[in-house]
């Protein structure tokens, strides 16, 4: 996978993070729709073509060994979804804590290049995102990492709280949400398994999962070395925060009106 640039560009995105409004997390099920339209594109379609014809159509990509297919989502310039070929319900799902269990965010973070080709041009790595909604912050119970750009605004707000985030979790006010955060190490997420980092710093896992959600964001620690931010929300009732890690992200993507990088060429593009 191509890197991503690290040059920084904050000091545009001051005003920029004020004045933008981040694009808000799919709510729960509405009446009507249907939470297994994920599940019913991935396994009767995707999976059966890859296997058949050999394409994923209607899907970017289907990996049989590793258990994951990649779908552009509907919505956005950029996002795309990582979602299990296996059924998955989502967060609460006690196969994701298994030894064997696939990495799929280390999947998805591979994937960050297939956004950027859709914006045209590459971007700092701390201008992209990963998140996994809770089961009351969701629409589908498929499983599916959202890939998009991150907000401006809370681009901004964790490249001034880094020099605070370390192995333990640090409360950070996001968006009107108290999050957690805890620091990763690495270019790649392969390995990290942040589903694993949730369950570990929770009392009981089998119960608390489900009002969870997961966001990682690319960084770049003060000392210059390569990582990620993994955020934890967790569902508040009382008021009204529904753990939707998504609402951090910007389907819009208006953050790449300030991050210019080097053009992608259509023979770049995955």
């Amino acid at each position: 996978m191509r890197r991503v640039l690290l040059a920084i560009c904050v000091p545009g995105l001051l005003a920029a993070g004020v004045l933008l409004t981040v694009a808000r997390a799919n709510g729960p099920h509405k009446a009507g729709e249907n939470p297994n339209v994920l599940w019913t594109i991935v396994h009767d379609r995707c999976v059966p073509n890859q296997m058949g014809e050999d394409t994923p159509t209607p899907c970017a990509v289907v990996d049989i060994d590793r258990g994951y297919a990649v779908l552009k989502d509907k919505t956005g310039r950029a996002q795309y979804l990582v979602i299990p070929t296996a059924r998955v319900t989502g967060i609460e799902d006690r196969t994701l804590l298994a030894q064997d269990a696939p990495d799929y965010f280390g999947a998805a973070w591979r994937q960050i290049d297939r956004s950027l080709a859709r914006l045209g041009h590459t971007m700092p790595r701390e201008t992209m995102a990963l998140a996994i909604n809770s089961k009351f912050g969701r629409s589908q119970n498929q499983l599916h990492i959202h890939i998009d750009c991150l907000a401006p605004n809370i681009r901004v707000a964790l490249h001034w709280a880094r020099p605070k985030i370390g192995s333990g979790w640090t409360p950070l006010l996001l968006d009107g949400h108290v999050y957690r955060a805890t620091r990763i190490d690495g270019d790649t997420l392969d390995g990290a398994y942040p589903f694993r980092r949730l369950a570990a710093s929770l009392a009981d896992p089998a119960r608390e999962m489900d009002e969870h959600t997961l966001v990682v964001v690319g960084t770049v620690w003060p000392n210059g070395r390569p990582g990620f931010i993994l955020l934890d929300d967790v569902v508040k009732p009382l008021s009204g925060d529904r753990a939707s890690g998504e609402e951090l992200e910007d389907h819009s993507c208006h953050i790449a009106a300030f991050e210019p990088g080097r053009p992608i060429h259509p023979y770049d593009r995955l």
